[in-house]
């Protein structure tokens, strides 16, 4: 729970104090809001894409994308977000979101490397849609997020599950080796859920085993929100969105952070490490009607360790 003297809660305050980073999360924090500001709204209307982390019926934790034309997304009121778009059936946050729900979503635009973060409580519209109530907006910074221009598919098809497991496939694990961004969503101590960004050249996520990936934290805006989670809830779900087919691979577990100087010797950029423990995979075809133009990587993006 936060207090009226700070946004966070004692896990992130945990973090940033692991980090020696306090001072610069207070500073950070006063950009935390409950309301979508006016030039939130406007950036919220042009996107096309949005990631939404939520926990499912069994209390595992997903991350997974919606996307639409513009306008798909619309700021209601100051503290209302539309989303004129549902998970598909094979989804595993369909049950989840077909009630109330928390939820952490993040809009991202590649193309002008900008994110906003807009976390709170979902009910579904009965128009096919969600109404999400906003209890935390933050605007992040343009680090690490790879230019991409996205392209409507006219010929993608209803969403199919390609593979479904417990662990990753020796096809999934590449998958992941070679993937620049993720998204990743974690759980507050109030239930809360946080959906956040991870971007890197290829190679800065490893599978170090089939139920086992492991990704260096660069240097962010010292709020900790992903890692202050994970200090007090190690559930975890990852968004791999592939970007030239428009699939995606979703996969659910429990992450730790090690904060010790020797996880992340000989990682370049590396302040700590995070492993996930994989619990379970779900590889979706179609998973939008979009794909994306080769990536721009950030200038942002530290070598991979060789």
């Amino acid at each position: 729970m936060t207090s009226v003297d700070t946004p966070y809660h004692p896990g992130e305050l945990a973090a940033q104090t692991l980090a020696g980073l306090r001072d610069r999360a207070d500073h950070s924090g006063r950009s935390i809001r409950s309301t979508i500001p006016p030039v939130a709204a406007r950036f919220l209307t042009e996107r096309r894409m949005l990631v939404v982390g939520a926990a499912a019926p069994d209390g595992r934790v997903w991350a997974t994308q919606l996307a639409g034309v513009p306008g798909f997304l619309q700021a209601a009121d100051e503290r209302a977000l539309t989303v004129a778009a549902l998970p598909s059936e094979h989804d595993p946050l369909a049950a989840a979101l077909a009630g109330p729900a928390q939820v952490g979503t993040i809009a991202l635009d590649p193309a002008g490397r900008r994110r906003m973060r807009l976390n709170g409580r979902s009910v579904p519209d009965r128009r096919g849609g969600l109404v999400i109530t906003a209890e935390q907006v933050v605007a992040n910074c343009p680090k690490y997020i790879q230019r991409r221009t996205p392209t409507d598919r006219p010929d993608a098809g209803a969403p199919r599950v390609v593979a479904a497991g417990q662990a990753l496939s020796t096809v999934q694990q590449l998958t992941a080796a070679t993937a620049d961004t993720f998204f990743v969503a974690t759980v507050g101590p109030d239930g809360s859920v946080d959906a956040s960004h991870r971007g890197g050249f290829p190679g800065f996520l490893r599978a170090t085993a089939p139920d086992r990936l492991c990704w260096p934290e660069y240097p962010g805006n010292s709020m900790f929100m992903t890692l202050g989670n994970l200090e007090l809830d190690p559930r975890t779900g990852l968004l791999l969105p592939d970007w030239e087919t428009g699939g995606a691979l979703l996969v659910t577990g429990e992450a730790r952070t090690d904060w010790s100087a020797e996880a992340r010797a000989g990682i370049p950029g590396a302040q700590r490490m995070v492993e996930l423990t994989v619990t379970g995979v779900l590889e979706l075809a179609d998973a939008t009607p979009l794909t994306w133009t080769d990536p721009e990587y950030s200038p942002a993006n530290p070598p991979t360790a060789g």
